[in-house]
């Protein structure tokens, strides 16, 4: 069951995306810690979501809120097990957006490959794998919060408003793929961005 929010929270959470994809894209590795907790309160908020279900009571939106704490604290708390999931994250996310793309879905076994290098990377690779995570991941959060705002719920697969928020904007309806690239220009913005606050001295 895709985790879902009600339709009171739409706008709020459409913001939270926005500005944390914002952070995250163009200022990740100044702002990691923040971004970490971000992501983390995403992730909690999500698992808890996919769990109960359609939220549309004072619990579920605490049961909502306590799931996301958890995952921002648990992240923040971890330092480099949230930079392995992180890495982790990113890659699972790479090879669903090229799936998607080419209208498929990927084998189990190719995305926990891709989790596990991605994992080890960004542990080998901190400085550079903090970077192009925070950038992409960023933008995906800011792509889903603008359209989240936008309304274009065909487009992005949130769901409607009186049904609930569905958070994964990778699977465009067909002939509105300009979703993908647009979440990947701003991405490469971000990338460009960060790396030219990267100094020797912060890459080791």
């Amino acid at each position: 069951m895709p985790p879902m929010l009600p339709a009171t929270l739409h706008v709020p959470a459409a913001l939270l995306f926005l500005v944390g994809g914002v952070l995250s894209c163009f200022l990740g590795q100044r702002t990691f810690r923040i971004v970490l907790g971000l992501y983390g309160f995403v992730l909690g908020v999500l698992v808890a979501g996919s769990i109960l279900g359609p939220a549309d009571t004072t619990r579920d939106l605490l049961m909502l809120g306590a799931g996301g704490v958890a995952g921002a604290v648990a992240l923040v708390l971890a330092y480099f097990i949230g930079v392995a999931l992180l890495g982790a994250a990113c890659a699972a996310l790479a090879v669903h957006a090229v799936a998607a793309w080419f209208g498929a879905e990927p084998p189990a076994m190719l995305v926990i490959g891709c989790t596990i290098a991605g994992a080890l990377v960004s542990l080998a690779l901190q400085r550079y794998v903090i970077v192009i995570c925070t950038a992409f991941g960023g933008a995906w959060l800011l792509v889903m919060g603008a359209l989240g705002l936008w309304h274009r719920e065909a487009v992005t697969g949130l769901g409607g408003a009186a049904t609930g928020w569905l958070s994964y904007p990778l699977r465009p309806a067909p002939g509105e793929g300009w979703v993908v690239v647009v979440w990947l220009l701003i991405a490469l913005a971000g990338l460009f961005s960060q790396l030219k606050l990267v100094t020797p001295r912060m890459a080791r």
